[in-house]
């Protein structure tokens, strides 16, 4: 009950900071297009149904990353396609998200509808906020987490979603994304597992 006022307050902020920041993602979201199309072909985003506030189902909106066609996503996924999955910029529609209310600038990630049946008490907890851009999740490990300790970050921000949390996780998400050109990432780390529920996990890893 207490936390409803800033919620009230996130999506006013939410707001302003995509609107001011827009001469910059705009252009941006302009040349990642450009690169997509010419790589990749049409269509240049990618769409699909994910589950956000109170499992509200929305469209989420990305960059293409993978090439049509059989075969694991690892090896569909192209070169660009690693490099924008590596610096997030495949996200960078998302801002269009949060312009029509489906999102927030933080948040937990939002997740398929067909996880919302799977998902324990505790991890349910996270669909108590909006889903973001980036989250306590993201700056904790991101996919190198198992399924468990992901949602557990989750259910952690809707217990404690407050300004000082959201700065704090806007601020190590800046630092992250300033690195990411420069840091390794294999490709395993982008494709997070299915997710199995809890009778499908091992040893904090879900079953493959």
């Amino acid at each position: 009950m207490k936390r409803r006022p800033y919620m009230a307050l996130k999506r006013v902020l939410d707001v302003a900071a995509v609107a001011a920041t827009s001469p910059l993602w705009l252009a941006a979201l302009a040349a990642v297009a450009l690169a997509v199309r010419l790589s990749m072909g049409a269509p240049v985003l990618f769409r699909q149904k994910r589950a956000g506030l109170g499992g509200r189902v929305f469209t989420i909106l990305k960059f293409r990353t993978m090439r049509d066609g059989p075969g694991p996503d690892a090896e569909r996924m192209t070169p660009l396609g690693r490099f924008l999955r590596r610096t997030s910029l495949d996200e960078l529609p998302q801002m269009l998200n949060v312009l029509r209310g489906d999102m927030s600038v933080v948040g937990p990630r939002p997740l398929l509808p067909e996880y919302l049946p799977l998902y324990s008490p505790r991890q349910s907890r996270r669909h108590d906020v909006p889903p973001g851009l980036t989250g306590w999740a993201q700056v904790n490990g991101r996919n190198a987490v198992s399924w468990e300790e992901r949602l557990e970050l989750d259910a952690f921000y809707a217990d404690n979603a407050g300004p000082v949390l959201d700065a704090r996780i806007v601020l190590r998400t800046l630092a992250a994304l300033a690195l990411a050109p420069f840091r390794h990432r294999r490709d395993e780390e982008f494709v997070m597992p299915p997710f199995a529920g809890r009778g499908g996990v091992e040893n904090g890893k879900p079953k493959v």
